[in-house]
This record gives C-alpha cells, structure tokens and sequence, in this order.
C-alpha cells in the first residue's frame, strides 16, 4: 500500500511482455499490489514471468485470469483486444475497473463500448509513452515509466472512480499522467511514434532488397543505427497501429512524401539554396525540443 493509501489487491495483466511485464515489477517496486495474475497465449512465457517475479501466478483461460480482479489491463497487440473484451465481460466483478496500453485509441474504445456492456463505464483507455524495440516476458525491467508520460483517453460515460484508479496506478510507477481526447491522441501519436516507426520500417526494407545490401549494412554507422532502432520493434503490434489508426496515420504518410518529394526536387534542380533552407529549418525545429 502506497503512503495515501492506494492499493491493488489483484490486477491482471492480459498480456505479459514488455509494457504488462515493466507494469508489473514497477507497482512490485512501489509496493502497492499484493497478487499478479497473467493470461497470455504462450504458457511458457508466462512460466518465465512466474519465475522472473513478474507474476505470482496465471491461467490459460482469460475468464478465469480476470475472476475476483479489481484492476484488469490489457496488454495485448490492438488487434487482440476485442476478442479479449468479449471473453472476460462474462467473468468481470461488477467493481473490477479495466483499462488498456494500446497506442490506437478510437478503435479500442470502439471495441470496448461494443463489447463490455455493463462494464463499459469502468474502461478507462490508456496509452504509456514508453517502450523499448525489445518485446517478450523477458524484456520487463521496473523503471521502464519512470519519468514517462501516460496519456489517459477517457469517455463521456467513463466512471470518475474508474479513472482516478487508472491514474494513481500510473503515477505508482513513476510515470506523468495526462488526459486528452482519444482524437486528438490518435492524431498527436500518428505524428510521434506511428509515422515514425513507418519510416524506420520503409527504409530497412529498401536497403534489403538492393543488391549490395550487404556492404550497405556493413558501413552503416551511428545515424542509421538510431534512426532504424525502432525497426526491431514488434510487427504484429505495428501491422495492428496501421489498420487501428489508418485515418490519420495515412494523412501524415502522403504529408511526408510531399515533403520529401521537395527535397528531391531541389536535389534534382542542383539548388543549394533551397536544400540549405529546409535543412536549417529542421535543424532549428529539432533544436528547440530541450526535452529530447
């Protein structure tokens, strides 16, 4: 139990790599959760959360995991999150609060709302800006929210308890929370993380498919190490962001390509001015930003 009083006495994580598996051992750390169950589809991974001390225990079954919870978060890719909804609302208390860490947030409150019925207005959506390009039980570690930001999405119906449950979870791990509308989430992560990742993906895939692409990866230095980083991350989670946040996540693509068409453009035209000035500007842009 926290010093104000906050306390979980059993949260489920349906889901137990790298967002549920840090969640675990950072309210382990803070002392504010007496038992951890998992559910995943991989029993031996949640073996190894046992044995790791992410978990104190599992089941197979996402109904039985879910039973006598008050806090259940859903830690799976975004496209296993509706069916997970529709196989634990039979299972829920009626005082288990629910909330998710997927990074697409209309969809999920979309398939919540469809699918919880009379629990819908203990969902709380969430969204931890934190990560790393590693996934699986093993990739946890306590301090990965430490000083992160949680953005929570709320409903109009979504119960104030409910969310003041969500946010002192979060704030137990050391995170900053925040709360804003699922559209204007959906649409500030496009631009941050999910084109991003796009174009760490695109631009791996690309130098693969040219015919010395052995010697490109053989000189490739720093700058292309920490931009395609993120390229390691997990493709079922990514193929999911894509169809969960097609909309505007499509707007920012042609964005870009128009942008980069421009560059090509002056490249082409041997214009030195014109490369100088977009390049000065980014610069100055990407200087302004302290907190990076």
């Amino acid at each position: 139990m926290s010093e104000d009083g906050f306390a979980i006495r059993r949260l489920t994580l349906v889901g137990v790599g790298l967002i549920g598996g840090s969640l675990s051992l950072a309210l382990k750390r803070a002392g504010v959760v007496e038992e951890v169950i998992g559910h995943a589809r991989n029993e031996a991974g949640l073996r190894r959360g046992v044995e790791r001390g992410i978990l104190d225990g599992y089941a197979t079954d996402p109904g039985e995991a879910v039973q006598g919870s008050d806090l259940v978060v859903i830690a799976t890719p975004l496209g296993a999150i509706r069916p997970v909804f529709a196989a634990i609302a039979p299972h829920l208390s009626d005082q288990a609060v629910i909330t998710d860490v997927g990074s697409a947030k209309a969809a999920v409150v979309a398939d919540a709302r469809a699918e919880l019925g009379e629990h819908f207005p203990r969902f709380v959506a969430g969204h931890p800006i934190a990560g790393t390009e590693n996934s699986g039980v093993e990739a946890g570690f306590a301090e990965l929210f430490d000083n992160r930001k949680i953005i929570l999405t709320p409903d109009d119906e979504t119960d104030a308890a409910a969310i003041e449950r969500v946010r002192r979870m979060w704030q137990a791990t050391g995170a900053e929370v925040e709360t804003m509308s699922v559209e204007h989430h959906d649409r500030v992560l496009a631009a941050t993380s999910h084109l991003p990742h796009m174009l760490a993906f695109a631009l791996v895939s690309h130098l693969s498919k040219m015919s010395d692409q052995d010697e490109i990866f053989a000189y490739a230095a720093g700058g292309f190490r920490d931009f395609t980083r993120i390229a390691s991350s997990d493709p079922v989670m990514w193929r999911d962001v894509c169809l969960a946040n097609a909309d505007a996540l499509l707007e920012l693509i042609d964005g870009f390509q128009l942008e980069l068409q421009q560059v090509a453009e002056a490249i082409r035209a041997r214009d030195a001015d014109a490369l100088f000035e977009h390049f000065q500007s980014a610069k100055d842009t990407r200087d302004q930003l302290k907190h990076l």
